[in-house]
């Protein structure tokens, strides 16, 4: 994928703060510290696209990011091309706190998911490395029962050997009891490209 363009839009708390809908959004969610922000640099091929922070639950706010890119043709020129919007959603850890601060996490992200039209997609990023944790079964099973299509990517797998990568990736997709994962590496740039082809294939009928 080319990207022509990425730029933050703002940072929301609740529905009265979310840009106007337009054009198809692809929400973003983990556990905390799961790499999402280099994970959504990685996507967007910018540095400092979203802050990547090493305070796990740096992330409070949904942040909107506008985001133009084009398909790769087989000489290298441009396709087709996409208009889009990133959602960065607050990470589980924020949700591990006080109980006052749990119950603000999911209302916000329960109000996002109920009530943002053009959503379509939830992409579930898990920790590569550690395997996929309950909080994340809960967001997977979550966000299908309110009938989003699920995206599920495994970060840092760069941290693994090549020979144990696609073992790793078949055991989170047994725990999540998902058809497909995506692997992917921030750091090394591998699995990015597929993960943008399963974020805009057509859902299954």
């Amino acid at each position: 994928m080319i990207v022509l363009s990425a730029d933050f839009v703002k940072s929301a708390t609740d529905a009265r703060g979310w840009p106007p809908a337009g054009p198809d959004e692809f929400a973003f969610c983990g556990r905390s510290n799961v790499g999402k922000s280099a994970a959504l640099n990685a996507l967007a091929a910018r540095k400092s696209l979203a802050r990547v922070s090493r305070t796990p639950g740096r992330t409070r706010l949904i942040n909107f990011f506008d985001i133009r890119a084009a398909e790769k043709t087989r000489s290298g020129g441009r396709g087709a091309e996409h208009h889009l919007v990133f959602a960065d959603l607050p990470g589980y850890g924020f949700a591990s706190g006080k109980r006052a601060e749990t119950v603000k996490w999911r209302e916000m992200i329960e109000e996002y998911l109920r009530g943002r039209e053009v959503l379509r997609a939830l992409i579930v990023l898990v920790d590569g490395e550690l395997g996929a944790q309950p909080s994340d079964v809960e967001m997977v099973r979550w966000g299908e029962s309110l009938d989003h299509r699920i995206v599920v990517a495994a970060t840092k797998l760069d941290k693994l050997s090549r020979n144990r990568r696609d073992q790793q990736i078949d055991r989170i997709a047994g725990q999540l009891a998902v058809p497909k994962v995506v692997g992917i590496s921030a750091h090394e740039l591998f699995g990015i490209d597929e993960l943008w082809r399963e974020m805009l294939a057509d859902p299954a009928p």
